[in-house]
């Protein structure tokens, strides 16, 4: 017997069942980091970046959030960008530092650009300055 069309079907259910955000482990208390590799969608979102996000907002009242972003951008579904702006609204005014480290140089300018629109300060930092990101999320000043 073939199984190729249950065999599909089994690894897109166990597909969907990966996500493609994760934590970034090690990190200090006042600090949230997520990598993102893959396609991100809402359900990523659900699941991983907004209680991470809720959790340290309600424990710290300010989020201090780093993104590596190892996919691109285009494979952000518009679920999770929408999640993303619903997330940015709801805390407005808690985002301290935002830093998003990418290999792609057009993402790492607008973060750099975000600053002057919303509050909080952005900034984005290139793969190889990685642990400059993690230590001036954190409140460094480099």
């Amino acid at each position: 017997m073939n199984g190729g069309h249950f065999d599909g079907m089994i690894i897109k259910s166990f597909l969907k069942r990966i996500r493609m955000i994760t934590i970034i482990p090690d990190l200090p208390p006042n600090v949230v980091g997520l990598r993102a590799t893959g396609n991100v969608t809402r359900q990523d979102f659900n699941a991983i970046v907004m209680p991470a996000i809720d959790a340290l907002a309600s424990q710290t009242d300010q989020i201090n959030y780093l993104l590596l972003l190892e996919t691109d951008i285009s494979k952000f579904e518009p679920g999770a960008w929408m999640k993303d702006a619903l997330m940015g609204l709801k805390h407005l005014f808690k985002w301290h530092r935002v830093a998003v480290v990418t290999d792609q140089k057009s993402v790492e300018r607008f973060t750099d650009i975000f600053s002057y629109v919303v509050p909080g300060n952005y900034r984005g930092f290139a793969i190889h300055e990685l642990e400059s990101a993690k230590k001036w999320v954190a409140g460094g000043d480099n």
